[in-house]
């Protein structure tokens, strides 16, 4: 563990991994935690010493599940779920934002979300191009007609340097709904992610929207032995095929649902299910994978406290880690540097001044 979580002002439950600058100093979000129990946005120095950058109050977010994105400049952008805007309207505590803290620790508001057509409560990934334009999913707003309860079924947006959001495309539940991970964008400007539901099946699908904003669905899931509500987004690899997880489906003798599969999609949109999880810590896997230069594939489950595993190139899995409540538990996002080693978070674990923990920053040397 580099650092324990105390649930007071240095914060709660992180649940967004972290980003690791050129001095091996990581940075990341608590969803909880902090001055007001809205979260907080950390440093955390090669000593293990943690530094709050922000805390924040509600009127500029609350509850970050980002993962950031850190600059040349050593500025940190990310997400917040809620906050930003007025209570009432289409969101409960506000709709979220998008923001930066610049290398000096301030924070602005780069926009704030209304949960109407612009979407509401974004996903917790960025993604950036050349020019400084962002692309991120929100999980609700957008079509206001697609769902009853919480309006909305999603959208895909891009917001410029200036601060100016466009929807590049607004989900209707048919061809998706509630985008919620990661973009992928390759050279030629178009975008791919995933839907948690909506589709054919209600149980998400794969899309891509051309720089147009038209989307292609490229693949609709099942919810049986092909997986079903996919979670994290992808990785992709120089042939242009795309590498993800579905939170549910496969083995249906695991439970009624399934455990969840290791997928790959082609340029085609021919899927292929690598690996089906099977049950006890061997189950549900979240966040969005890595894969190192030799193809071999990484991640994380939530079930039985966690665990991080490695799919090799050759097919066959391993648990690299099983966490234990008391040095964390419920992983989340991993990053590798150049030596192989890992780092990341759990959302519990850890001290227990929290009633599950308060989380931990790990380092995994495989």
């Amino acid at each position: 563990m580099l650092h324990e979580f105390t649930g007071g002002d240095d914060g709660s439950s992180p649940t967004g991994g972290v980003v690791r600058d050129a001095n091996g100093n990581l940075y990341g979000t608590t969803s909880m935690g902090g001055a007001l129990g809205f979260g907080v946005l950390f440093k955390l120095d090669t000593a293990g010493k943690e530094t709050v950058l922000h805390t924040f109050d509600g009127a500029d977010g609350m509850w970050p599940a980002a993962n950031l994105i850190l600059d040349s400049d050593g500025n940190l952008y990310g997400t917040t779920f809620d906050g930003g805007t007025a209570e009432g309207g289409h969101c409960r505590h506000g709709c979220g934002t998008v923001f930066k803290v610049d290398s000096s620790g301030k924070h602005s508001i780069l926009y704030a979300f209304t949960g109407g057509t612009d979407g509401g409560n974004p996903g917790p990934a960025l993604v950036r191009d050349a020019a400084g334009n962002f692309y991120g999913t929100t999980y609700r707003g957008g079509d206001l007609s697609c769902d009853s309860y919480l309006p909305g079924c999603g959208v895909v947006f891009k917001l410029d340097k200036d601060g100016k959001e466009t929807v590049v495309h607004a989900f209707a539940f048919t061809d998706g709904s509630d985008p919620y991970g990661s973009l992928v964008r390759d050279t030629a400007g178009n975008l791919y992610g995933v839907t948690v539901d909506g589709g054919p099946s209600n149980e998400g699908l794969v899309f891509k929207l051309d720089p147009s904003g038209t989307e292609t669905i490229l693949y609709s899931f099942s919810g049986k032995a092909d997986g079903g509500m996919p979670s994290g987004g992808f990785v992709g690899d120089a042939a242009g095929n795309l590498y993800g997880t579905t939170s549910y489906g496969g083995d249906l003798s695991c439970n009624t649902y399934g455990c969840g599969v290791i997928f790959k999609l082609d340029k085609s949109g021919k899927e292929t299910v690598l690996y089906s999880f099977g049950g006890g810590i061997n189950a549900y896997p979240g966040e969005t994978l890595i894969r190192d230069s030799s193809g071999n594939l990484y991640g994380t489950t939530s079930q039985s406290n966690g665990e991080v595993y490695e799919f090799d190139n050759g097919g066959k899995f391993k648990s690299l880690y099983a966490f234990g409540g008391g040095i964390g538990s419920e992983p989340t996002g991993l990053i590798m540097d150049s030596l192989g080693d890992f780092y990341g978070t759990t959302a519990y674990g850890g001290k227990k001044s929290c009633a599950d923990g308060c989380g931990v920053v790990f380092k995994l040397i495989p």
